[in-house]
């Protein structure tokens, strides 16, 4: 018989041990339930004018990384739809490079970690697949903001489609790419949603020889990603994600974060987005 998560004690890991704003991305994730306005203030602080996000709390300058980690959060609690996100959105398009590409502000090369260090190609090619991944899911709900386009990343079609051709010049001919593991399933999610399935496939089937090295956040982030872009929950990829994940769950129902167990609960959220039914919310 195939082992499956313990959600219920996922459930009760997140409520022991979140906040305010963790709770409410739970209960929305599994009932739809309204989140009050003042956990979506609270998720939306810090916002820089110019609608990024920045890397430090009280920066002055948004950060494509940081940016798109909030992003995540406004996500699960249903608020990309919303001035502040609508306002981020806008921002990682009018950043976006002449080539497709993303890169981290220079003022931010002694703060910035590895995978978003300014100038450096890997992370280079890192931001742009998480960009492009957040266009392409939040321009649906960024319609409000710009005008109406049914494509694929609403009002930011365009610029999704350039991330796309961007992600895809980088693939070798076996689907692995030059850069960060995580780039992988954000490219493979970005080119799926343009229909360039034949290149997300190549990366998905690296991904599948990986599973079993990755780490439990990783594993959770992938699955998360992957059904972020309306892949079955019975797609292949996604049952050995499951199959990973049941088998790293702890005792006390969470999973462990690659940055230390003060993120164990957004760690844990982002496994019950990946491993909850499709009945669900979310």
């Amino acid at each position: 018989m195939t082992a499956v998560v313990d959600m219920d004690a996922a459930i009760g890991f997140v409520v022991a041990h979140g906040d305010a704003v963790d709770r409410a991305r739970l209960s929305r994730l599994r009932t739809g339930a309204p989140v009050p306005d003042r956990v979506l203030d609270a998720a939306e602080a810090g916002q820089t004018p110019d609608g990024g996000w920045p890397a430090v709390l009280d920066g002055a300058v948004g950060s494509v990384d940081a940016t798109c980690f909030r992003l995540a959060e406004l996500d699960d609690l249903g608020a990309l739809g919303r001035p502040a996100a609508r306002h981020a959105l806008d921002w990682l398009a009018a950043s976006q490079l002449p080539d497709g590409g993303w890169d981290e502000d220079p003022s931010l090369a002694d703060l910035a970690p590895e995978w978003a260090r300014p100038g450096d190609p890997e992370a280079r090619l890192y931001l742009t697949a998480n960009a492009g991944f957040w266009l392409s899911v939040g321009g649906l709900d960024a319609r409000a903001a710009g005008p109406l386009d049914h494509r694929v990343g609403g009002s930011y079609a365009g610029v999704v489609q350039a991330a796309a051709q961007a992600l895809a010049a980088q693939l070798a001919p076996d689907g692995r790419w030059p850069s960060f593991v995580p780039a992988g399933w954000l490219s493979a999610a970005v080119l799926h949603r343009q229909e360039m399935y034949y290149e997300s496939a190549l990366i998905q089937s690296v991904l599948a020889e990986r599973i079993p090295q990755l780490s439990p956040a990783d594993v959770a982030w992938l699955a998360g990603t992957l059904r972020r872009v309306d892949m079955g929950e019975e797609h292949w990829l996604l049952v050995a994600a499951r199959e990973r994940l049941t088998r790293t769950q702890r005792s006390d129902g969470g999973w462990d974060s690659d940055d230390g167990h003060q993120f164990d609960v957004h760690t844990t959220l982002r496994a019950i987005r990946a491993c909850q039914p499709v009945t669900s919310t979310g």
